[in-house]
This record gives structure tokens, C-alpha cells and sequence, in this order.
């Protein structure tokens, strides 16, 4: 069963565009020759993200996206992604772009990690970064 849902901690709720999200979610599932299931975006403060930075992988810094594989197959993409709205918001200051804009970018970050893509090295965030702007080049065409 494909399902893309949008969860709010606390936060006041997105104005998102979600048959749009959905539709450019699934194209980008699908140009990464991999099968959709349920992919759930949580949208969250800084507090909450951090305490599941801590309590699962024992980092102690703020960040802006986590992801939680849950796929049971390489082939399937399932995963929680959770996304602190205030680091969109400061990201988006900081390198001068729109708040959406840069939710866009991490929304797909963390769908590429989930897809098997990992940023720990200078070649996988090129890789990423490139992916990030192809597939953030073709929202509005989706």
C-alpha cells in the first residue's frame, strides 16, 4: 500500500501542498528504479528532533532532517522522516532562499537517504546534493 502522510508535533500546521508533494514523492521513488510504501514526514520543533537525536543516535546537536528506515527489502522504500521547521527556517536564511524552498530540499534529502543514499563522506553529500537539485528542479513539472 503506497501512503505518504504529513504529521505536526506541536507545531502550527504547514500550509503544504500535499497532492503535490505526493505526486513529486512517488516520481522521485520511482526515477530511483524503487517501489513506494508508506513514507511518513513528521514537521517538528527543534526540542523534539533533538531528543530523538540523543535518544537514538547519540548525537547531542541540533539537525534539520532524521530518517528511520523501516523497509523490509531493498526494492521498497518505507521510513519515518522527521524535519525540524525552525532549522528550515533557519537554513533558508542562511543561504537566501525561501522557506519552501529549502522544505522541498530537505523533504528530498531525507527521501534520498531513505532510498540508500548517505552523506557521510564528500562524495556521497555530491551525490546527494546533485540528486537534491535534479529532482527540486522538477516539483513544479509533477
Amino acid at each position: 500500500m503506497v501512503l505518504i502522510n504529513f504529521f505536526f508535533e506541536k507545531n502550527k500546521k504547514l500550509l503544504l501542498k500535499k497532492n503535490i508533494l505526493r505526486r513529486w514523492v512517488k516520481w522521485v521513488v520511482k526515477e530511483e528504479s524503487k517501489d513506494l510504501g508508506c513514507v511518513n514526514f513528521v514537521f517538528c520543533s527543534d526540542d523534539y528532533l533533538l531528543e530523538i537525536n540523543k535518544k537514538h543516535l547519540k548525537h547531542t546537536s541540533l539537525t534539520d532532517v532524521i530518517t528511520f528506515d523501516f523497509s523490509e527489502n531493498e526494492k521498497t522504500i518505507e521510513g519515518d522522516i522527521y524535519i525540524s521547521t525552525k532549522r528550515i527556517d533557519e537554513n533558508a536564511k542562511k543561504y537566501s532562499v525561501s522557506f519552501n524552498q529549502e522544505l522541498l530540499r530537505i523533504m528530498i534529502h531525507g527521501m534520498l537517504h531513505l532510498i540508500g543514499y548517505s552523506d557521510k563522506n564528500q562524495e556521497g553529500k555530491t551525490t546527494m546534493f546533485s540528486k537534491e537539485n535534479k529532482y527540486l528542479s522538477m516539483y513544479n513539472k509533477k
